[in-house]
């Protein structure tokens, strides 16, 4: 009896490694929880301060020794996720240029950036041996011509800068409100913030303002939109390419933007088992700072 219950144990973790071993089925509806690799999707602020957005705070100095240090607990608490691979905010085609970038970090010949790329993505990587951080952006110039997204020209020359004013102007708020915000707490609270459910919809929910700049001959403001749709559609695809077994294990780092859609992308496809961020995330805190 005792022979054939370990017998039987064999042949059960003999299967699971034969499943952990094996590549997830070619076609994602084909794929069940048991074949498909873990996902964490993280947004995050622009912590360089890049000013390529359309809400754009101004991000403290990252690199002052309290702020590396709040850093340096995100990191730690991320690092309990064990990623396999960490797919970053970087043009795909440019993957050899990531390469150099994080081969010179690792051996210490490029000075950590204040951008959450070196803080986050490669500290995170240098931390858990991980030999290759994987680019998976697609930031190219859409189809089309420039005049089929331009939705303020169309606002402007249609008489709907009312409403063109009002979705900057709500941008703008937001931005000062986290500027605000991201003065008086931790690099904890930033990350709390921006990776909430209640955050990525509320978030996703702007865009749709935008599809109304347009009518029935000319509809620049849902072009644009789509065109948002499709990028993250090609970062979906290529998160896909990166994980190519079931036991693979993404962390995912764009910009708090993007939150909505790959995570959403990743759950309706079933090509992912999308694990809750907040699980992976340190509590924030409020600082004490005068002003705040």
């Amino acid at each position: 009896m005792r022979r054939n219950v370990i017998v039987r144990a064999a042949l059960s973790a003999a299967a699971l490694i034969a499943t952990a071993a094996a590549p997830s089925p070619k076609l994602l509806v084909e794929r069940t929880p048991a074949t498909a690799p873990a996902l964490l999707v993280l947004g995050s602020p622009h912590l360089g301060n890049p000013d390529r957005d359309l809400a754009d705070p101004d991000v403290p100095d990252v690199l002052t020794p309290d702020r590396q240090k709040q850093i340096e607990q995100v990191v730690d608490a991320l690092a309990r996720f064990r990623p396999t691979h960490i797919a970053i905010e970087w043009e795909v085609s440019k993957q050899d240029t990531l390469d150099k970038a994080y081969a010179d970090y690792l051996a210490g010949r490029r000075a950590a950036r204040a951008d959450e790329i070196d803080q986050i993505a490669f500290r995170l990587g240098k931390k858990l041996g991980l030999k290759r951080i994987d680019a998976a952006d697609w930031f190219k110039e859409p189809p089309g011509k420039d005049s089929d997204y331009d939705f303020q020209a169309w606002a402007k020359q249609h008489g709907e800068q009312a409403r063109l004013d009002a979705i900057t102007g709500r941008l703008k708020a937001l931005s000062k409100a986290e500027t605000a915000a991201m003065r008086c707490t931790d690099v904890a609270s930033w990350y709390d913030r921006v990776n909430t459910p209640a955050f990525r919809a509320k978030d996703n929910r702007a865009y749709f303002d935008t599809t109304l700049l347009g009518d029935i001959s000319a509809n620049p403001g849902a072009t644009w939109v789509g065109d948002w749709h499709a990028r993250n559609l090609k970062i979906f695809a290529n998160l896909v390419r990166i994980a190519k077994r079931p036991d693979d294990r993404v962390l995912v780092l764009f910009g708090a933007g993007h939150g909505f859609l790959l995570d959403r992308f990743a759950r309706d496809s079933g090509a992912f088992r999308v694990v809750d961020t907040m699980r992976y995330l340190p509590k924030g805190r409020r600082l004490n700072k005068a002003g705040c």
